[in-house]
């Protein structure tokens, strides 16, 4: 029986995704390097603790949290993705469920509202998590979750609202990932490079460099696919619904997305609703 393994959009094998939180100013310095080495991620954001309008930010070196009003320009049209991170940032696993549920519910309503978009990712604040805290993120409508743990490799995750990342940007062994990453070709395997982060800690740690090494040596190549976390989930998710024959060689495509896969050493595209042999 053939092996059949899933591509990325456009065949691809490789994708990269980011995920930052809290909405603070460095932001949009951050956002600029990921436009400049063609990346693209999700900004986790507390709608609860914008900073007061008219906050004056050093221009030399601004620090904390936007404005609602700056929030907005920033994200806005970016390309990126607008995701929950609850909405005052609190150990949600500490909270009964009501307050859980107010704290996420609270936090889309006020983001779908600024930003014109359903808002159905998050990341949990303080990357803690419980079953319970799960069981709410369900009932509101939150489809992934990402926590704060590293995995150091490169799988496609399998519990969305347990969600884990390869790496935080500051581990030591961040470069070397992204080499492992680029130049492993022993399996056909789907393969995902989840970074995640503050933008604050690289103002704090005076390590810009750092993300700029890792946009300029993983960014902008044509066999990478550079997505959101909701686009990662979407199209996952779509490829898992493919339906295959017993013997593998007659293949459904229920969605509305135009999936791929890797098959007997050649990549095959199937149409949305389409229905085809290989």
């Amino acid at each position: 029986m053939a092996t059949i393994l899933m591509r990325f959009p456009g065949g691809k094998r490789k994708a990269v995704t980011l995920s930052y939180d809290d909405g603070v100013i460095q932001d949009i310095r951050f956002i600029e390097i990921m436009k400049k080495y063609g990346l693209k991620g999700t900004f986790n954001i507390n709608s609860g603790l914008y900073a007061p309008e008219g906050t004056e930010y050093d221009a030399k070196k601004p620090k904390g949290r936007m404005t609602r009003t700056l929030c907005i320009d920033t994200y806005a049209n970016s390309g990126m993705e607008v995701a929950a991170h609850g909405l005052t940032h609190p150990f949600l696993e500490h909270l009964p469920v009501s307050m859980q549920t107010q704290e996420v519910m609270q936090d889309r309503a006020n983001l779908e509202k600024e930003f014109g978009t359903i808002i159905r990712g998050m990341a949990y604040p303080y990357g803690t998590y419980s079953d319970e805290i799960v069981e709410t993120l369900k009932a509101c409508g939150i489809l992934y979750c990402r926590t704060t743990v590293s995995t150091e490799n490169f799988d496609i995750p399998k519990d969305w609202l347990r969600m884990p990342a390869t790496c935080h940007h500051n581990n030591p062994r961040l470069m070397k990932l992204a080499e492992e990453f680029l130049t492993d070709d022993w399996t056909e395997r789907p393969k995902l490079f989840y970074l995640w982060g503050h933008s604050f800690e690289l103002d704090n740690d005076d390590n810009w460099n750092v993300i700029e090494e890792f946009g300029q040596y993983i960014g902008n190549r044509e066999d990478i696919w550079y997505a959101t976390n909701m686009e990662v989930y979407e199209y996952v998710e779509a490829y898992r619904q493919l339906v295959f024959s017993i013997d593998g060689t007659i293949v459904y495509n229920p969605t509305s997305t135009t999936l791929y896969f890797w098959t007997a050493g050649r990549v095959v595209c199937i149409k949305p609703g389409e229905t085809i042999t290989i």
